[in-house]
Parts: C-alpha cells; sequence; structure tokens
C-alpha cells in the first residue's frame, strides 16, 4: 500500500480560490492529504467558505503602502512556517503567493505555480526563480518571463487563459436571479479596479474608482436596468457612495464588496465593465459583452480573446466606455446566448489545471 502524499495549497487572492476549485476536489478523489491556507484580501474567505473548503486563515494583504506590504510579509512567514513544517507537505502548488513560494524553498518542498500577470513585476521577480515549474499562457511573451528571472527549462505552456480552468466546468444556474431580484439580459455588472496592488500604485489613488464617471449616464439612457457595483475595499466603497449619493435611495443601484456565484451573475448579465482582467477574461468567454477600463496596456490574454472572436474591448476613456455601453445595452439579449453554447469554443483550447494535476500527480509518485 503507498503512503499517503500530502499537498500545501496557498490561496492568496479571490481568482486564486475559484481557479483551484476543481484542482482541490482532483487532488481530494485521488486520496491526496491537502493544507489549505489562505490570506485575508478582497473576497478570498468568502470564495472558499462559499465553495465549503476547509482551510486556515493565515494572514493578510499589506494594503498600498510598500512598508506595510513587507510587514505583513514577514507575519505571514512567522505564521506559514510552524503549520507547514508541522505537516510535512510533499509538494506545494500556488498561483503567486510570495511567502508560500520562499517557505517551499526554504524547506526543500517541490513546487509548481501559475502565472498569467507578468505586469505584476514585484511579486514575479520574488518567485520566479524559487519554483520549481510555473504554468504560463502560450499567448504572453516567454521574454516577459525570462527577464523577470523565470528560466526557460521551468516555464510549461499551455494553449488558452487561467479562466478556462473553471469555466470550461461551469453550469450556469438561474437560482442567482431569484435571490438578487433580477432579471436574465436586464442588469449590468461594473467591477472597480484593483488600485492597491503593486502594480497599480502609480496609476491612481487606492481608493479611488472611474466608475463614479461613467455609471451616472449609462444610468440615466438605461434606468430599468439594475446596476451590481462591486468595490474591492472599503475606502474604494466609501469613496463611490460619496461621489454617487444623489443615486444611493436608487434600488436599481447596488454597491458591494462581495456577492457570491459571481459566474453566474456574469453569465445572465447584459454587460459586465471592469478596471481589472479576470471577471471581463470570464465574461467574454462566457459570450456576455464585456468591457476593460484597465489604465494599461492591453494583456495578452485579453487580445488572445478578441483575436479568437470573443466580445471583449479595452477601452480607457470614461466617454467611450459610455458610448460604447450604450451600444451594446441598446441590443435585445437573444434567448440563445443563455444556453452553453460557449463550451463548444471554450474546450478547442486547453486547461492549466488538467496540466498542473498531471504534473503533481506523476511526481508525487516517482
Amino acid at each position: 500500500m503507498r503512503a499517503k502524499r500530502k499537498v500545501w495549497i496557498d490561496v492568496e487572492e479571490p481568482k486564486t480560490g475559484i481557479m483551484f476549485k476543481s484542482l482541490i476536489n482532483n487532488f481530494q478523489h485521488i486520496d491526496i492529504e491537502l493544507l489549505i491556507t489562505a490570506r485575508d484580501y478582497d473576497a478570498t474567505f468568502n470564495i472558499l467558505d462559499d465553495f465549503d473548503i476547509h482551510y486556515h486563515k493565515v494572514g493578510r494583504h499589506g494594503g498600498e503602502k510598500l512598508e506595510d506590504k513587507l510587514m505583513e510579509y514577514i507575519n505571514r512567514l512567522n505564521q506559514l512556517v510552524p503549520l507547514v513544517s508541522k505537516f510535512q507537505p510533499d509538494y506545494f502548488v500556488t498561483f503567486s503567493s510570495v511567502e508560500g513560494t520562499r517557505i517551499s524553498y526554504g524547506l526543500n518542498i517541490p513546487s509548481i505555480g501559475y502565472n498569467d500577470e507578468p505586469r505584476n513585476v514585484h511579486v514575479c521577480k520574488l518567485i520566479f526563480p524559487y519554483l520549481d515549474n510555473i504554468i504560463t499562457p502560450k499567448c504572453i511573451p516567454i521574454g516577459d518571463y525570462i527577464k523577470l528571472n523565470a528560466t526557460p527549462e521551468k516555464l510549461i505552456r499551455y494553449n488558452g487563459i487561467d479562466e478556462i480552468a473553471w469555466l470550461s466546468e461551469y453550469i450556469p444556474n438561474q437560482d442567482i436571479l431569484e435571490k438578487f431580484d433580477l432579471e436574465k439580459g436586464k442588469y449590468v455588472i461594473m467591477r472597480s479596479e484593483p488600485s492597491f496592488a503593486s502594480y497599480f500604485i502609480e496609476k491612481l489613488k487606492a481608493e479611488e474608482t472611474l466608475i463614479s464617471q461613467f455609471l451616472p449616464e449609462i444610468y440615466h439612457n438605461f434606468p430599468d436596468y439594475k446596476y451590481l457595483l462591486l468595490v474591492r475595499t472599503e475606502k474604494q466603497e466609501i469613496f463611490l457612495k460619496e461621489k454617487l449619493k444623489g443615486y444611493m435611495k436608487n434600488k436599481n443601484i447596488i454597491i458591494s464588496r462581495y456577492m457570491p456565484n459571481m459566474v453566474d451573475l456574469c453569465f445572465f448579465a447584459s454587460l459586465v465593465i471592469s478596471g481589472g482582467g479576470t471577471i471581463v477574461r470570464e465574461s467574454s468567454l462566457l459570450n456576455v459583452p464585456s468591457i476593460e477600463f484597465f489604465p494599461g496596456e492591453t494583456a495578452p490574454q485579453e487580445r488572445f480573446l478578441m483575436e479568437n472572436g470573443f466580445p471583449l474591448y479595452h477601452i480607457k476613456n470614461s466617454e467611450n466606455i459610455i458610448q460604447k455601453s450604450k451600444e451594446i445595452l441598446s441590443k435585445v439579449v437573444a434567448p440563445s446566448r443563455f444556453t452553453t453554447s460557449f463550451k463548444k469554443k471554450i474546450n478547442e483550447f486547453e486547461n492549466p489545471n488538467k496540466l498542473c494535476f498531471k504534473i503533481v500527480k506523476e511526481n508525487l509518485w516517482k
């Protein structure tokens, strides 16, 4: 009888929680003993709770100040080390956990990570030298990783993007509509920018969001639609409520830091607008018109989606966002959009979770 193997997974952000759900299930099905740790950041805990995943709460995000980021890194290292040392994992799996990567290297634990965000230069430089393997989309130039201290032999390239990992298995559930009193194709989702992220600090103040600039005119043109405004922090929530205080009594406008079942909410929406990439990549893969207003260059993943015919637009100017939104919302959403036909196109590409599972499984029982 073979010895039971142990895998440590560190969940450092909401996307990781969503992405690793199926990976965790796969490990559990082959009787792998898991240690799952998670950082207090945005909706990470909420997502893991919704998935009924058992995890340890360890540390928090450092916020927008560099000194605070460093101190939280040190604090989290101190909290993780005894937990991991006691568990004695045979493998470490991460998306982009700096603390987890440093510990796995220091304790000589084989490791594998995912990365689709070389724009996050500081984090990449800290983790790439220490991970044994890094799973990366082919659409992102390999040079972007090499210049951030990744060696070519570590990189595992695949034809697709990260969001395919969970959307290839997604089954729409319209129960969410009744829960929030929503109608198919009659509401808009707006997601604020990750303005406190290390690659965003110099572009926008941590509490600000451009949603305050383009929401009013879109609302005035389509007042019968509902608007779900999702912010990332308490500061953004306070900022947006102050800027939109004339709208706060309107039941069609909801501001929240977290809403469950976001993929379902995206699937049944008429339009998704976001300052970050993950949610609009998700929604466009689901064939939902999607606008990203990230102030930097268009990411390779977004170009990948556009070039493959998915309805994604990168628009940085508020007036142009308003114009495109009017164009999209003026068209009636066809009932045929609310089917699983989106899967046929998604399944033309590779699933990074399947790659990760295969590699870890093979290495655990070499």
